[in-house]
């Protein structure tokens, strides 16, 4: 078995006004880096379409229509302050949502070992009925309903290590018993979410604020202390992770100092943990990530851990 990687045109797409972080570019970067030979055995697929059934586990049909119907037919459009449409932006959200559905599909279903999901517009900022930070329906969190409700799993964890907290994944899984979530984030930073003191409705969720200008040391002691122990009590059929690369020490919207190999490193303990108890079934799906050059070579050292490990 390999990894596979599900990405598709359209997320190419989704066009963002001149100068935002969240941009075209960031995609074109990662899949140029992943043409290099050493990555010549993914699974290349496309994502498909999302499903509006696997979209209303998250999302209310309301929110789904408003969101559908905000795409201007030129140019682009603000949903706030930092979100934006173009024409092509409903599709590409329907590719992220159905490439992370379909990464569920094919880890669970034996046709690869393990996935990682190259899609945008990213989703964990995005809140039951709000678009926010760059997000328009929460990915990860559907992906995660989806192997529930779907495919019948019991316990799913659910891993966000982008710098901003996944207040969106937070608050789509805050009353989901069957998920344990964590998100490590920079703290004070936006969105000004993910205390400690936010832990679910059912003790689901743990918060792992890390002060600017931490490093990959304290992080990886902070995640075999508090985050690991904890995800093996649980012992998850199935391990999803929020991969967003903005925690690295180039990166102009935060001020954390991973490097590569932190994420190599951390890509590696999640496998372990998958291993242990999931047969190594694990999907990771893109959230951000806005200096190019860090962003290409994060997606290679995580995806290279990851076909290493596919079993």
């Amino acid at each position: 078995m390999s990894t596979a990687i599900l990405t598709h045109p359209d997320c190419l797409g989704h066009v963002t006004p001149v100068g935002h972080p969240e941009q075209v570019a960031r995609l074109e970067a990662i899949l140029e880096r992943l043409k290099a030979p050493e990555f010549r055995e993914l699974i290349r697929a496309e994502a498909p379409l999302g499903r509006e059934a696997d979209i209303l586990r998250c999302h209310p049909q309301a929110y789904i229509d408003r969101i559908r119907d905000a795409g201007p037919d030129q140019g682009t459009v603000p949903l706030d302050a930092d979100t934006h449409m173009s024409k092509g932006s409903f599709a590409a959200a329907l590719r992220a949502v159905g490439g992370a559905a379909r990464a569920v599909d094919m880890v669970l279903g034996g046709e690869a070992g393990n996935a990682f999901v190259a899609i945008r517009p990213p989703g964990h900022h995005a809140e039951q009925a709000k678009p926010m930070g760059f997000c328009l329906f929460g990915n990860v969190a559907i992906a995660a309903k989806h192997a529930l409700d779907h495919h019948g799993l019991n316990r799913v964890a659910v891993v966000d290590f982008d710098v901003h907290h996944g207040n969106g994944t937070q608050a789509l899984l805050w009353d989901e018993p069957r998920v344990r979530f964590v998100s490590s984030h920079q703290m004070p930073l936006w969105p000004g979410t993910g205390a400690r003191d936010e832990r679910g409705a059912h003790d689901n969720i743990r918060n792992i604020p890390l002060a600017p200008m931490t490093g990959g040391a304290e992080a990886r002691d902070l995640y075999e202390r508090e985050v690991f122990p904890w995800l093996d009590d649980f012992a998850p059929e199935l391990v999803l992770v929020s991969a967003g690369f903005d925690a690295h020490a180039a990166d102009p919207l935060a001020q954390l100092m991973w490097r590569e190999e932190d994420f190599a490193w951390i890509t590696g303990r999640l496998c372990d943990l998958a291993g242990v108890h999931a047969g190594g079934k694990l999907v990771s799906t893109l959230e951000g990530g806005y200096d190019l050059q860090a962003l290409a070579a994060s997606v290679a050292a995580h995806v290279t851990v990851l076909m290493e490990r596919s079993g």
